[in-house]
């Protein structure tokens, strides 16, 4: 199937709680993997504004995942570091390993990548930094403090 960008909608939102949607209010992702009708694996574009993160730094138990970065410059942070990847660089997060990651545009640019993840049942995404837990669901995700306790939903 062909699928033109023009014409898949952008979204802005975060299943992030507060405190956390803040971080990544710069995110605009399109759905390509959806829009294909892909239901093994998806594959997003997103554009990440300039003091944007893709994420909070997390790694997934099931789900392996792939950035390759097009335009702009995107600042890489995991358990070593940080490292700026550049068009043309690409970088991968294999299921079950314990190196959380995250994307930061730390430029004055609009950065645009590829995202590409798998979508294995029974996944939880872990939080290194953040009082936060993720939990897959055939609903979506569940987050929870690591606790396990429900974050206060306020509804707006």
């Amino acid at each position: 199937m062909i699928i033109d960008p023009q014409s898949v909608p952008k979204h802005a939102g975060t299943v992030y709680p507060e405190p956390f949607k803040h971080l990544i209010a710069g995110r605009i992702k399109q759905r390509l993997g959806d829009a294909a009708g892909l239901k093994n694996f998806g594959v997003n574009l997103v554009e990440l504004a300039p003091g944007s993160r893709s994420a909070l730094r997390h790694w997934h138990s099931q789900q392996d995942e792939f950035i390759y970065v097009i335009e702009g410059e995107i600042t890489l942070v995991t358990n070593t570091g940080a490292q700026i990847l550049k068009p043309g660089m690409m970088a991968g997060f294999p299921a079950g390993v314990a190196d959380g990651h995250h994307l930061i545009n730390r430029s004055q640019q609009v950065a645009v990548y590829l995202e590409i993840g798998d979508r294995s049942p029974n996944d939880e995404a872990t939080y290194p930094d953040d009082d936060l837990m993720a939990k897959a669901s055939p609903d979506g995700w569940i987050l929870t403090h690591k606790d396990g306790s429900p974050y206060d939903i306020v509804e707006t």
